[in-house]
């Protein structure tokens, strides 16, 4: 009998588990979604305990599907940025998880460029200034939560991203992986540290910040008594990483220029740098990709806030359609969109925008317009965003991408895949096993505890589904991204402010 790996796979609507065997194929999984509460407009939390809880139950299903004494080892990856504070004694949380796609901070972001901040912290830590990342996330909970703040200096409060409180509630441990800090706008991707001056002109006090560590390394071992884990006492914790670095490594993007796009809530291109981080000059951010026996590599990433879930919203909101795979069949009974475009800028503008502003739109609409050109629109609304960032990431890195690997929940639609190929004029490669995130995450602990050898041996692991080439006109594809953005501008800059 084999040895498998748990990778927990802690998502923005769900928390699932998955247990890989040694030819990297899902042997178990459970899956359990949790609240999204959002407590004014453009406001998103998570009760932190309910993630744990979830999480928690779906490792101890997952397991059952094996002999838990066989798992080797632990990977974690996780919903990136969602920040959380929590009493180190007592392991509760002071407030909600804030998650990644709250807006609260928009304006501490727009005075802090007001400071002419920008500069210093790009050049650092390789981000845009936004409120998406964690640090003006760590200072509203401070500055806004009863008491926080002097909790916090008093070295009472712990902060971390989910991978963090999942270790510390799994471990003891108080540790956060390079890709995970390098996402808070407090560390510096250089060095490899927190930055103090950083930590002190936004307010946050260095001892509640978790100590960084690498991708691929024992951080602890899981703690006996945990009510549904008991067989897990004693199972190193010994990989993490943020889920779109983890999905790059699942999808054995190990050579620069070599990316992947994960399809999900939002979405989310990244791009083997190798060695160096590039400094972006069309809206794209650097981050660690990954850093593994002392050797960092590094990434370019560009994100999209609203992917998967404006199929969503044609769901739950618009009611007009009862399922995403009926989304597609919709798309698929016209040829085209009819004219329309759709702008699902429900939350602002990712990259290459950055547009905090800006607002959803539907244009082009006719009296000829049907719910079926509505949901191809819907989809093309994702493929367009995510030319945007492959362009822009061209322009940065100045070399050619050959092809695109994809993964996530929305790219199993043929429809969108397609017409993804079509805009980029490359290949786009779906895999096999499309678990690339919970992949990443097993692959980053297996190395670390010897399941596997080395990155040659995982690239041997993965295997295309169908790979999706460009059939229709460039001139037509071409046609139709111009009037994309020319949909963009009219979305743009919409909230006065």
């Amino acid at each position: 009998m084999g040895s498998y790996i748990l990778a927990l796979d802690q998502g923005t609507t769900s928390s699932r588990a998955i247990v890989f065997d040694e030819q990297g194929c899902v042997a178990g999984s459970a899956q359990y979604p949790f609240t999204q509460h959002y407590p004014r407009a453009g406001w998103v939390e998570h009760d932190a305990m309910e993630i744990w809880d979830t999480e928690r139950r779906a490792a101890a299903e997952a397991i059952k599907a094996v002999d838990a004494g066989h798992i080797a080892g632990i990977g974690v990856t996780n919903q990136r940025e969602t920040t959380v504070l929590w009493d180190k004694t007592t392991g509760e949380p002071v407030y909600h998880a804030i998650v990644w796609q709250c807006r609260r901070t928009a304006q501490l972001c727009e005075e802090l460029k007001r400071q002419g901040m920008a500069e210093r912290i790009q050049s650092t830590t390789g981000l845009l200034i936004d409120a998406y990342f964690s640090a003006t996330k760590i200072r509203w909970i401070l500055d806004n939560v009863p008491h926080a703040r002097e909790r916090a200096e008093k070295g009472e409060l712990l902060f971390g991203t989910v991978e963090s409180w999942l270790i510390w509630r799994l471990t003891g441990q108080h540790v956060t992986d390079y890709s995970n800090a390098s996402r808070t706008m407090l560390f510096d991707i250089h060095r490899l540290v927190w930055d103090e001056e950083l930590c002190r002109i936004l307010h946050i006090p260095m001892q509640i910040l978790p100590r960084p560590v690498g991708n691929s390394q024992v951080y602890g071992y899981v703690k006996e008594g945990i009510e549904g884990l008991e067989a897990l006492a004693g199972v190193p914790v010994c990989g993490a990483a943020g889920d779109q670095q983890a999905a790059l490594f699942g999808q054995t993007c190990f050579a620069p220029g070599d990316a992947k796009n994960t399809y999900g809530t939002g979405c989310f291109t990244l791009m083997n740098l190798g060695d160096a981080p590039v400094r972006s000059r069309a809206g794209l951010v650097s981050s660690v990709a990954w850093h593994i026996n002392g050797k960092t590599t590094y990434a370019l990433e560009g994100s999209v806030f609203n992917g998967g879930s404006t199929i969503q919203w044609l769901r739950d909101e618009l009611k007009l359609v009862d399922s995403a795979p009926d989304c597609d069949r919709l798309a698929e009974s016209v040829s085209d969109s009819g004219g329309v475009l759709i702008v699902p800028a429900f939350t602002g503008l990712g990259a290459p925008y950055w547009d905090m502003y800006a607002r959803g739109a539907i244009l082009g609409i006719t009296r000829g317009t049907n719910r079926a050109h509505i949901a191809r629109a819907v989809l093309e609304s994702i493929a367009y965003q995510v030319t945007d960032l492959m362009l822009a990431m061209r322009q940065d890195a100045g070399r050619d991408i050959t092809s695109l690997r994809v993964d996530g929940g929305a790219s199993v639609s043929d429809v969108m895949m397609q017409m993804q190929a079509d805009l980029l004029r490359i290949p786009v490669d779906r895999p096999a096993m499309v678990e690339t995130t919970a992949f990443g995450a097993a692959a980053l602990a297996g190395l670390s505890c010897g399941v596997w050898h080395s990155l040659e041996e995982l690239k041997t692991l993965r295997r295309s589904q169908r790979v999706f080439v460009p059939q229709r006109v460039q001139a037509d594809c071409d046609a139709d991204y111009h009037l994309w953005k020319r949909a963009v501008s009219r979305a743009s800059d919409w909230i006065e402010h």
